[in-house]
This record gives structure tokens, sequence and C-alpha cells, in this order.
């Protein structure tokens, strides 16, 4: 079992990842959201973070960023940029482990992927008011339908007992009491995991933990999406798009990638043209679970020159 991270931290003053599957052609996706009790009143601490998250998302649209328009004439990209961003996000874990700790570093992986069935469930902590459930489990419905479509991946609606990809809506307040309820959705996450779970920083909107099957073939079997609920609807939103996307196998961020959601520069707040390129490369037939750069690179090279035309 590997357990890998990924998480989305803004841009200055603030800093930002598995069973062989049928495809069927027409996959129902939407999430069932795991009945909870109704919302308490948040805590101070939890009011504060929501101030701030607000004030982070009004600087960014001041200055032109988040943009949600999936890229246009003035972001293009041919098919050799489009495969090297995917090696880059694709085939390179986000973070390491040191420890009981897990630390920032790019490292050289395989290629992971679900190769079953996904069953999704959204979940939210007791403080998330019922009309903020509502709107985002809307959101992640539609959201899990589109990434199905890209993929050909069956993404399916279930109860948190039975998923397989947890999606947690939490505050800060909700997230502190979390620790049991983690072990019982995800009891194979490694102690790393869960204390990056558990210490959120303040710049951390929101990470993605993932298991896969330790072989030669890797896949997913279980990954768990925390979603900040302090955040503004655009922040959340870009998060529900970043995380589950990740979760799906593109578990690195890359500078170069433009336009995406996987560049850190948070240019783009929502899922591009771009991401949903990466996406149908890593679930095309060609593509297998395992193979390293060397073996992907050639054959995301053919794909991407299909999928833009051109020279690779």
């Amino acid at each position: 079992m590997i357990a890998a991270l990924a998480a989305c931290d803004p841009v200055s003053p603030v800093d930002t990842s598995s069973t062989p599957q049928a495809r069927p052609a027409s996959p129902t996706t939407t999430p069932t959201p795991a009945v909870r009790p109704g919302p308490v009143a948040p805590s101070a601490r939890s009011q504060e973070l929501a101030t701030y998250y607000q004030r982070l998302q009004n600087d960014l649209l001041v200055q032109g960023l988040l943009r949600t328009d999936g890229g246009g004439p003035d972001t293009p990209y041919n098919s050799r940029q489009l495969t090297e961003n995917f090696v880059r996000i694709a085939l390179f874990d986000e973070y390491v482990t040191a420890g009981n700790t897990l630390r920032a570093e790019a490292t050289e992986s395989r290629l992971r992927r679900w190769d079953q069935t996904v069953r999704m469930s959204i979940e939210f902590g007791a403080s998330v008011p019922r009309a903020q459930r509502a709107v985002d489990t809307a959101f992640v419905r539609d959201y899990s339908k589109r990434l199905s479509r890209i993929t050909g991946l069956a993404i399916q609606p279930s109860d948190a007992e039975r998923a397989n990809f947890h999606v947690l809506v939490l505050s800060e307040d909700d997230r502190r009491g979390y620790r049991s309820r983690l072990s019982q959705i995800a009891p194979r996450l490694s102690q790393s995991s869960v204390n990056a779970f558990l210490n959120m920083r303040r710049n951390t909107l929101c990470l993605l933990l993932a298991n896969t099957t330790v072989d030669e073939t890797p896949t997913y079997t279980n990954a768990v999406a925390v979603i900040r609920a302090e955040e503004p609807d655009l922040m959340r939103q870009g998060c529900f798009h970043e995380e589950i996307a990740q979760g799906l196998g593109l578990a690195n961020d890359s500078p170069a990638a433009r336009p995406s959601i996987f560049n850190d520069d948070e240019e783009f707040g929502l899922l591009t043209t771009h991401d949903e390129m990466l996406l149908r490369i890593l679930y095309d037939p060609r593509m297998r679970p395992g193979m390293t750069v060397p073996q992907a690179l050639p054959v995301a090279r053919q794909i991407a020159t299909d999928l833009l035309g051109g020279p690779a």
C-alpha cells in the first residue's frame, strides 16, 4: 500500500495524491451525500479563516487570477507541451514522506490511475450550513459526470460506508475532531498522511490523500479529498476540481502547465481544456498503470499528437 498526497496552496502571500475495472459507456455519476447532523455555530478561529479566504479570493480576482474560462487564444499549447506537462503532472509525486510528515518535493514515480469503478461520496462536517451542502453536492455531482465523460471511467454515487473516493467538506472545527472518522473511511493511510490531514496549515486550501496497490502496476484503491468549508464559493469549487482530478491520477503540479489548475500560480481556478486533455491521455487504453517515464513518454507523445494534430 502506498499513500500519496497532493495539496492546493495559493500564490503569495500564501503557499498551495490503486484494481481492474470495466468502463461502461453511460455510467451513473451522482455522488450520494452522507447524512450528517445539522450545522453548528462556527468557532472564532473558523470565522477568522472564512474572512481570510474571502480576502484572498478577492485579491486573486483583482489580479485577474482564478480564471474560469478554461483557456483561450491567449493560452495556446501544442502537442509537445501537452506531452511534457502530462509527464510532469501524472508521473511525478508532489510530496515525499519524511518520518511521520510529508515534505513538498517532486519525485519521479509511475503512472497510476483507477482500474475499478469509483464509488464517490460527499460528506459534510457538522458546521457546514445546509444551503452550502446543497450547492456543493450539486457541484460535485455535475463535475463527476464531466470527469466520467472525459475519462470513460465509471464514477458512481455511493454512501460513505461503501465509497472508495470520499469528498470531505470540513471546517477547521470539524476537521480537528475527524481523526476517528478518517480512520474508518481510509484505514490504510500512512501516519504521515493522517498528520497532514490533522495539521493543515492555513495556506493549505485543500488536499488529497490516496492509497494504491503495491505491485508493478499500481492502481488506486482509496482516495480522500479534503476541502475547507470556510472558503468562498469559487475557491471551494476550484478545490473540488483540482483535488478530485488529482485523485484520478494527476498527482503533481507544474509551473510550465498552462492553461491549467495544476499550476500553483492560480491563474486558472477551474479545470481547463488542457487539463481535460491530460485526463484523456491518462485514461487512454494505450497507457498502462505502472509505466515509468521512459515507457510512458512516447505513448503520451502519440496520444497528444492524435488529440491536437501536428508534429509531436
